[in-house]
């Protein structure tokens, strides 16, 4: 008999297809149709440009260097909302080779110091993915699961493309490429 999939494969295996339902769901969908909550929207506020964006990470500088650190990457789907606000899910294998889910919402902040194409975003969201014998290294973790809050600043290069730099909070920081859709 075939044993059953750990918690800690199941988790960013149904991520991935809440994810991949995401992307197809618009064809299927009006433009108004949102997966976010309706209360992260600002009311009154106009419509996003942009429906989301996908942003990839191919590499993680850590501020320390330790020989248990693996690769991280990461893939994240985030849907923009009136407001400069968002919400999204992004998988990644974390800085021991687990994989995780972090489920968050946010606020963009466009033309930072006065340059148009300058952003900030903070981001803030549960965690999961942490654990054994990893669970100390991330703070408040329970079970796998814990708090987060992830400031970047990015550039965007033109309508749809932008690159961001993470600060993953006393960990190091992470550099991604986003594109709007």
């Amino acid at each position: 008999m075939k044993p059953a999939p750990s918690p800690l494969f199941r988790a960013p295996v149904l991520a991935l297809a809440l994810a991949l339902a995401m992307l197809g769901a618009p064809a299927m969908a009006q433009q108004t149709t949102r997966w976010c909550p309706s209360f992260l929207s600002v009311q009154g506020a106009p419509e996003p440009v942009h429906r989301g964006e996908i942003t990839f990470s191919p590499y993680t500088h850590h501020w320390s260097r330790s020989p248990e650190h693996k690769h991280v990457v990461l893939l994240a789907l985030d849907e923009q909302l009136p407001g400069d606000r968002l919400c999204g899910l992004s998988l990644f294998s974390n800085s021991f080779g687990q994989p995780t889910v972090y489920v968050y919402a946010g606020q963009q902040f466009n033309s930072l110091l006065g340059v148009p194409r300058l952003f900030a975003k903070v981001t803030a969201g549960i965690l999961y993915g942490y654990v054994a014998p990893y669970e100390n290294k991330v703070p408040l973790n329970y079970n796998g699961f814990s708090p987060a809050v992830i400031p970047a600043i990015g550039y965007q290069l033109n309508t749809h493309d932008s690159v961001q730099v993470k600060v993953l909070g006393s960990a190091g920081i992470m550099l991604s490429y986003g594109r709007r859709f």
